[in-house]
Formats: C-alpha cells, structure tokens, sequence
C-alpha cells in the first residue's frame, strides 16, 4: 500500500492536470467545500468550490496560465511544498510570465484545504 504523502502527491498532480485541462469540475473534486484558493493575480483569497470557480472562470478570460508541478517537499502538519513551474500567457498567447514558484498545500482528511503561493526554498534555485 501506497504511503500517506505518495497518495497526497496523487492527488495534488491530480489536481494540477484538472486546472491544466480546464476541468473545473474535477479539480474541485480534490478539494474540502471550504478550501481557501489564493487570486494569485489579483490578492486575497477565495473560499469555497462557487467561488474557486467564478474565479478560475474570470482569471481564464484574462488570461492562459499553466502550471507543472517538478517536485514535492512533504512538511509537518499534512502540508506539501510543491515546487511549480508557471508559464502564463496572454489570450493572444504571449507569455506575460514564465517562473518557478511554490504552492504549500494544506491536506485535510485527504482533501486540499487551503493553497497558497510562497518563496521556494533557496537551495537549488
């Protein structure tokens, strides 16, 4: 049997590849009904599935962003640093952003609870 952070590493790709695919309705499903979710582009949080989706639904008629999880760093407390590469574009398809930046994710009783975006450790970048 699979251990505990190999099965949060599942779900936490899982969710990445139903953002990635626009699926709004199956990356949902990786989440607590009250998940805070940051508005990475414009400040705050949002919280609750309704408005993850207003939000990804707005932020996806401004712009196209993608992003690919390289490598995930399980921390105390159910959180897992998640080391991301980020390419986002323009509606036109010119690249507004093209970096690397962490997602710390929160997982409760086997959902995401809370995201957010912080500084990647210094080691190796």
């Amino acid at each position: 049997m699979p251990d505990k952070s190999a099965l949060l590493i599942e779900l936490l790709r899982a969710a990445y590849a139903a953002f990635n695919a626009r699926d709004i309705d199956a990356a949902l499903a990786t989440m607590t009904p009250d998940v805070a979710w940051p508005r990475a582009f414009k400040g705050g949080f949002v919280r609750g599935h309704e408005e993850i989706r207003a939000y990804w639904t707005e932020q996806w008629s401004e712009i196209n962003g993608n992003v690919e999880p390289i490598a995930f760093h399980p921390e105390e407390g159910g959180r897992i640093l998640v080391d991301v590469h980020q390419v986002v574009r323009d509606l036109a398809g010119s690249v507004i952003a093209d970096e690397q930046v962490g997602h710390r994710f929160t997982i409760e009783h086997g959902l995401i609870q809370v995201m957010e975006i912080c500084p990647l450790p210094l080691s190796g970048h």
